[in-house]
């Protein structure tokens, strides 16, 4: 799977950001795409092929780094500065590597579709969630 190679220090939140704070659940990178527990309440890595529904849809993107139990700030909407190289119109989604982001043509056979947003220049990503709940 190609999934972007984010500079992590380089992850900045847009103007129009719309931003959650909370805890996390386990040791997250910013620039990795991460849901909210409904059982713990804390933030944990996305994955799109999860035996577990809940952590099949992405709601949003770290934007700092955190360990267990220490807070982080997720975007869940707007402009994101990635820190990566963008395809500008290009649409990107979660990944089958716990907290990836990847273009359409790498989501494989037998993973859930979660759209994260689409590239508006090669540096910035219009965060838009969509989860059809539809696996490829």
């Amino acid at each position: 799977m190609a999934n972007l190679t984010i500079t992590a220090a380089s992850v900045v939140a847009g103007a129009n950001a719309a931003i959650e704070g909370g805890t996390a659940g386990e040791a997250i990178t910013a620039g990795q795409a991460v849901y909210k527990s409904s059982t713990t309440k804390k933030w944990m890595l996305a994955d799109s092929n999860s035996a577990t529904a809940e952590a099949r849809q992405a709601t949003g993107i770290a934007l700092n780094a955190a360990s267990l139990n220490q807070p982080i700030d997720v975007q869940k909407g707007g402009d994101i500065t990635i820190g990566a190289t963008l395809v500008p119109g290009t649409a990107y989604y979660l990944s089958d590597t716990p907290g990836a982001i990847c273009p359409l043509a790498d989501v494989g056979s037998g993973e859930y579709v979660c759209l994260l947003g689409l590239a508006k220049t090669t540096a910035v990503l219009a965060l838009d969630v969509q989860f059809p709940n539809v696996a490829l």
